[in-house]
């Protein structure tokens, strides 16, 4: 059964909060992908719609747009997600997942794209993100 950890951004309130999904709200989010727009009554969030941005493996391997699929691969990088070079044309090989959620998926981050009636602190019950 699969667990994930969510981190819901609202750029409009500049806040950023945590939520849990297990069992059957988890199941519906596999095969989708970074760029996805995910209606929020999927995940109990009635009037949102989401975009999933990013996120990471249970060990903490970043997911990256441009690798298809859900493998894991070790990748020759200049810069981007997974990889911050301190100077210009340094390259080193790196783990990277790839964009879709898979049951090795731990986190996935969310922006919000469109709200609700409620707000989101209301609903979340102002369970902000550690750090």
């Amino acid at each position: 059964m699969a667990d994930f950890r969510l981190i819901i951004s609202d750029p409009s309130k500049k806040s950023a909060f945590k939520m849990e999904v297990t069992g059957a709200q988890a199941n519906k989010l596999f095969g989708l992908g970074i760029g996805d727009s995910v209606q929020g009554e999927v995940l109990g969030l009635n009037d949102y719609a989401l975009v999933i941005t990013g996120g990471s493996d249970k060990d903490g391997v970043a997911m990256r747009r441009d690798l298809p699929g859900t493998v894991r691969k070790r990748l020759l990088l200049t810069g981007g997600v997974g990889y911050h070079p301190k100077r210009a044309g340094i390259r080193r090989r790196k783990s990277i997942r790839g964009r879709v959620i898979s049951v090795e998926t731990g986190q996935i981050n969310l922006v919000v794209e469109k709200s609700g009636a409620k707000p989101l602190d209301e609903i979340l019950k102002a369970t902000e993100p550690d750090g």
